[in-house]
């Protein structure tokens, strides 16, 4: 699946322009940047996602252009990205996005630029159920108020509200159908309001996983508030007792061994099949084959228990075992996505990331500063954060025989604890323990 993502920021903001505000809220300063930069980065960090297509007004394109050239110098995001003008309708808007996909593309990710709180889990959910098999995925949650369908001011309708879901975005396709949806609708002169409803029109089934509560849309001037609100982005309830940040350190190691050939057939060896090098999931031309149940990107790996370290998380093998044959040549970006998901969930801020990597070969100096580029990248990190070494052991031991490689990962990060409140039938609790950490495992 090669997919790509289109963030939507080409809306005029009308509710906030009848309340004074002059700024498209995709235009809104947040955190020092645009507020659609904010979904570009999230996207960036989603591993599957091969590059970005941002939609502007035509009359603010070019000035957008340079002002994410600036954002993205050093290149921030660490995937391709293209700018188009939208158009008067969103499905307009939808259609220019999709003219400006590669030939090679063959998914994609659609997304407001107003609802900034996306994780890269939930699109990772949206590509699960895109892989699948399926031909439109929307995130939904469950409706908990009463709807009522009225006219002229009078209830007409009660809907049963069990079959009702509220959806949200990325909305995920297989670009063949979408395409061949917008131009059905183009041609019978379709107007709707996302583009699931244009798939259900044409008869193709959307199906629907689980949304984001805290995916929410910025709408109204009182949604501006969510983006200063903790609650929008933190998972820990105040209600709960006070939390404080105390800082926290994880340590992550992984090795795997080179595949050779006169290992093929020996008696007492795995049957595991070699895979091309990758590190920090770059590929490294060349690099000898490792021996692996996923992909075997060791980097990714002992960086994976480095932040499993840090909330008390266990390690890789409990979480991906080798036992799995899901996980066969299982993407490892796929599999730090997934970890960061918990991690996020724990209230895991990541403050810095130091990682070694040994091997006597392949030379990895040309390689360094891409691979550290791309774990910024996935971690959405700026790459002041991220450290990338690269060493030897003189010969000596299992990487000096050229058997094998290794890689250490250290994480630090600030993580909240819960202080209990008088009465409360514990003293203190950490926020966020994943379980006890058990038996190593290799991925």
């Amino acid at each position: 699946m090669h997919a790509w993502a289109i963030v939507l920021a080409a809306g005029s903001g009308t509710r906030l322009a009848a309340a004074g505000l002059s700024t498209a809220k995709q235009f809104l300063e947040h955190r020092g940047a645009p507020l659609y930069w904010r979904s570009a980065r999230t996207f960036a960090s989603v591993a599957r996602l091969r590059g970005l297509v941002l939609v502007f007004p035509q009359d603010r394109l070019e000035a957008e252009r340079e002002r994410l050239t600036a954002l993205d110098a050093g290149r921030t995001l660490g995937v391709p990205w293209r700018v188009v003008a939208g158009g008067a309708l969103r499905q307009d808007s939808v259609a220019a996005g999709l003219a400006a996909l590669p030939r090679v593309c063959d998914a994609v990710l659609v997304h407001d630029a107003a609802r900034p709180f996306a994780t890269a889990a939930l699109s990772n959910a949206v590509l699960d159920a895109l892989a699948a098999g399926a031909p439109g995925v929307v995130p939904g949650i469950a409706v908990t108020d009463t709807i009522k369908q009225t006219e002229h001011g009078v209830v007409t309708h009660t809907p049963d509200r069990s079959g009702l879901v509220a959806v949200q975005t990325p909305q995920g396709f297989a670009l063949a159908s979408l395409r061949q949806a917008h131009e059905r609708a183009r041609a019978e002169g379709w107007t709707v309001t996302d583009d699931a409803a244009l798939l259900e029109r044409c008869g193709l089934p959307v199906h629907v996983v689980a949304g984001e509560a805290a995916n929410a849309k910025i709408t109204t001037p009182e949604d501006l508030a969510m983006l200063d609100d903790d609650t929008a982005r933190d998972p820990w309830d105040a209600r709960k007792g006070q939390a404080r940040l105390i800082p926290c350190t994880g340590w992550g190691y992984d090795v795997h061994r080179y595949a050779r050939q006169e290992d093929t057939g020996r008696p007492g060896q795995v049957s595991q099949p070699g895979r091309p090098m990758k590190l920090g999931g770059v590929p490294i031309p060349g690099g000898p084959e490792v021996v692996a149940h996923s992909d075997g990107d060791v980097l990714l790996h002992a960086l994976t228990d480095a932040l499993l370290g840090c909330v008390g998380g266990g390690d890789i093998g409990q979480h991906f075992p080798d036992t799995d044959a899901a996980l066969d040549n299982a993407n490892s970006a796929v599999l730090l996505d997934e970890t960061l998901r918990l991690t996020r969930a724990a209230g895991l801020e990541i403050t810095n990331v130091d990682l070694t990597i040994i091997a006597q070969v392949p030379r990895l100096a040309p390689w360094r500063e891409q691979i550290r580029r791309n774990v910024c990248r996935l971690l959405a990190l700026d790459e002041t954060m991220v450290n990338v070494k690269a060493t030897t052991e003189e010969k000596l031991g299992f990487t000096g025989e050229k058997k094998g490689l290794k890689a250490v990962a250290a994480v630090t990060g600030l993580r909240p604890v819960r202080v209990a409140r008088p009465g409360d039938s514990s003293d203190s609790g950490a926020a966020g323990d994943a379980g006890d950490t058990g038996a190593t495992g290799s991925a």
